[in-house]
């Protein structure tokens, strides 16, 4: 009787099972004709970004949805591998797309469980599900993951699946697959990752939020640390190679810097320039960019700018904190209070948020996001320290418990309390022979305002523009010795066309007679007045647009000779580019090729050249007359600051507007343009006495120290035409009393003194009126 129950249930049980074979069978017939075609497997094109590179190749911006880098298997290293494999599907290489031992183990740990919590995905169905389905936890797709697994596997080998779930897979951070992964978290390449990073990364496609060491960086070591001991149960990695990497400290990328230069502004441009053509194939196609951004000028003009407004803002004082954090928040422990208030602070470059969390005169202890308490002292409190006592400020902008502030190492690496500047400033560098830009430096920070100062700022150009008038003079007569006089004038309402006129010198002192060369290196306003009136404001107008300039944007008033109109720096640029090339119009230009994704050149630029196929827009003597005018500029005027660099080959001429709004320094060398501009968005005073050669100069100089850098000091040779006289500095009529040698137009030698003339008792009008009669 026994054995009759045991047959009947166990024909049960085969006739159950045999239904649910059918079952699955029918299943399986039905659903196989609607499963999708494989092509987007067969025939890979996963999205790749846009990348813009500099000049020597390296990645200065990505643009797309997805961080991509698409690798080939062979090329991953065998740790990584390992990792992965250890991590998600340790059978990837024995079974046929489904590992029946761990779909049991899933089934066993959800019905232990009472919910669907673990999926015994294969890789090969994790690249189904990546490719074709949704991430639904349901059965119907759970089956249907399976089916084209099976499929799947019948169409490619294993390294085939092995590397388009390596290459497509989403790891948090925009990053998908691993190469991206590594760069994204470490700043590396996938062959320089060692084995603890290594298992980090092969953590993250389980949940790439919730194990993501940016955000959750105890989950991610916890995920981290199991990957470890996968490898090892597995015999990946030895007992001694275990407990090395479970020991390491990882250094995840925290800050906002992405690429190994920062380039933001050039990024962004070349973007914009990429999108106009292509639209939204820009973000997916795989275009590549390669700019003319050279590393060492980008990164020199990137400390230059920051160094300098940082600078500035010193000088102007500490504002106190940016904000107070409430510390006594219910519910939280005071960890979870300082990371939610820092979590929505973005950091600026090497300048970061922290909340103090213990301040006195001598010390402030502060939290900086991550869980790093620093401590600021001596000279690190210097700046902000009337804040640390009491009855110096409100109680209310007092440095305390709570209080966010800024800090930033110094060059010893001592933590010292800083700020935000609210003043912005620019940097733009260029190749006087073809226009390619070596550096461009927007503003101080691309993810504070995109806005970008060099190409997009309409600012006064203040006493930085006077060579152009200087140089239109020559061209209408003057030499370099011709005397005009400093002195004061006034204009009345009618003259101006608006209201009374009474233009001053900066420094507020007249020295009446003087030559031209006298009169640039000084920047002397009147004699530059002067100097505009007898050659025409129509003809100033007119010659400066030879220079790329927009004469709608100089209006022909004498206030053109201080600079009163309005130019972009990258404007300056090009203008000063035509001194240093002997006198050409060049263009600027940033791109140097566009190619796709495969290598192939789309596009390739062919600038104009000095001497070649640009156009010459002034006499090349007049080229070297400015440059030997504005080498006197730097050697004995207002940028004699700038002979700090050893240099005799440097020409250029500051530039300070009414009121100290704007400060220039615009200046070059042989091979080298560079302008500098510092000032407000919303124009108003930088304060007394930040001139050009306060404010701007000592961030050309420290961009042009390091970009010339074992550069040979160039040689400005004469160009035919040109002769030399001796005169007398005085009068700058030739004579036998003459002590100076200066540079003239073969056709243009001043006259020769009148001995019979008493010079002293002469006017400048009359010399001026006679030199111009010759």
């Amino acid at each position: 009787m026994l054995t009759r129950w045991w047959v009947y249930l166990l024909a049960g049980v085969f006739a159950l099972g045999l239904l649910g074979v059918l079952l699955i069978g029918f299943a399986a017939l039905v659903t196989i004709p609607t499963l999708p075609s494989l092509e987007a497997l067969t025939d890979y094109r996963p999205k790749v970004p846009l990348r813009v590179y500099s000049a020597e190749g390296i990645l200065i911006g990505e643009f797309g949805e997805e961080r991509r880098k698409v690798v080939k298997i062979s090329n991953v290293p065998e740790r990584l591998k390992q990792a992965i494999l250890a991590a998600e599907d340790d059978r990837f290489y024995q079974h046929g797309g489904v590992d029946y031992t761990g779909v049991l183990r899933a089934a066993y740990s959800n019905f232990t469980s009472g919910g669907v919590r673990q999926g015994g995905s294969t890789i090969t169905m994790q690249v189904a599900r990546n490719f074709f389905l949704t991430k639904e936890k349901t059965l119907t797709r759970k089956f249907s993951e399976a089916l084209l697994a099976f499929k799947i596997e019948h169409s490619l080998s294993k390294d085939e699946i092995l590397e388009l779930y390596f290459n497509q897979i989403y790891l948090g951070q925009r990053a998908y697959g691993f190469a991206a992964a590594a760069q994204v978290y470490f700043g590396k390449t996938l062959n320089d990752i060692n084995l603890a990073e290594a298992a980090m990364l092969a953590g993250l496609p389980k949940a790439p939020s919730r194990f993501n060491p940016v955000v959750n960086p105890k989950r991610a070591k916890t995920r981290q640390l199991y990957v470890l001991r996968r490898m090892h149960e597995l015999g990946y990695i030895s007992s001694p190679e275990f407990k090395e990497a479970e020991k390491h400290t990882l250094h995840v990328k925290r800050e906002s810097q992405e690429f190994p230069v920062r380039a933001d502004y050039v990024a962004e441009m070349a973007r914009q320039t990429v999108y106009r053509r292509y639209q939204e194939d820009t973000y997916s196609k795989g275009f590549k960019v390669y700019t003319t951004v050279r590393q060492l000028d980008q990164e020199a003009a990137n400390k230059a700018v920051r160094q300098s407004v940082m600078d500035y803002d010193r000088r102007h004082g500490y504002r106190g904190p940016e904000a107070v954090i409430n510390l006594q928040k219910n519910g939280l422990d005071r960890e979870e209070i300082l990371e939610d208030a820092l979590q929505e602070v973005t950091d600026s470059g090497d300048i970061y948020a922290a909340v103090v969390v213990a301040a006195d005169p001598k010390l402030v202890r502060a939290y900086r996001k991550g869980g790093e308490v620093i401590e600021i002292s001596g000279d690190g409190l210097k700046f902000a320290q009337k804040f640390l006592n009491d009855k110096a400020v409100s109680s209310q902008q007092n440095i305390r418990p709570g209080s966010l502030i800024r800090v930033r190492k110094s060059d010893k690496g001592a933590w010292q309390i800083v700020q935000l500047p609210q003043v912005e400033a620019s940097l733009v560098a260029i190749d006087p022979q073809d226009g390619a830009i070596r550096a461009l430096v927007g503003g101080f920070d691309f993810n504070r305002s995109q806005f970008n100062h060099v190409t997009q700022a309409w600012r006064q150009p203040g006493s930085s523009f006077k060579p152009f008038i200087y140089s239109a003079s020559l061209e209408k007569g003057f030499t370099p010795a011709t005397v005009v006089n400093d002195a004061p004038l006034s204009f009345t309402a009618e003259e101006t066309g608006g209201e009374q006129w009474d233009p001053r010198n900066y420094d507020g002192n007249y020295e009446g007679p003087l030559r031209l060369r006298e009169a640039l290196a000084k920047s002397k306003n009147l004699a530059s007045i002067r100097i505009l009136q007898s050659i025409d404001v129509q003809y100033a107008q007119d010659y400066v647009a030879r220079f790329g300039f927009d004469p709608k944007q100089h209006p022909p008033y004498l206030t053109m000779a201080l600079g009163s109109g309005s130019v972009t720096p990258l404007q300056m640029a090009v203008g000063y580019a035509a001194f240093a090339n002997g006198g050409f119009r060049i263009s600027p230009y940033f791109i140097e090729r566009i190619e796709d994704e495969k290598g192939n050149i789309l596009e390739q630029i062919q600038p104009v050249a000095a001497g070649k196929n640009a156009k010459q827009i002034i006499d090349p003597r007049n080229a070297f007359l400015m440059t030997s005018m504005m080498q006197d500029v730097v050697q004995r005027g207002t940028a004699t600051q700038a002979r700090q660099l050893g240099r005799t080959d440097l020409a250029g001429k500051t530039g300070t507007t009414s009121n100290y709004v704007d400060a220039w320094f615009c200046g070059y060398q042989a091979d080298l343009v560079a302008i500098a501009w510092i000032g407000f968005d919303n124009p108003r005073s930088l304060g007394n006495n930040e001139t050009g050669s306060r404010a701007a100069l000592p961030m050309w100089m420290s961009y042009m120290g390091k970009a010339l850098k074992g550069t040979p000091v160039a040689a400005y040779t004469p160009p035919p035409g040109i002769t030399t006289a001796k005169i007398n500095p005085e009068t700058g009529l030739r004579g036998d009393s003459g002590t100076m040698t200066e540079y003239f137009l073969e056709e243009q030698l001043p006259p020769e003194a009148d001995d019979h003339v008493d010079e002293t008792v002469r006017s400048v009008e009359d010399i001026i009126r006679e030199f111009l009669s010759h």
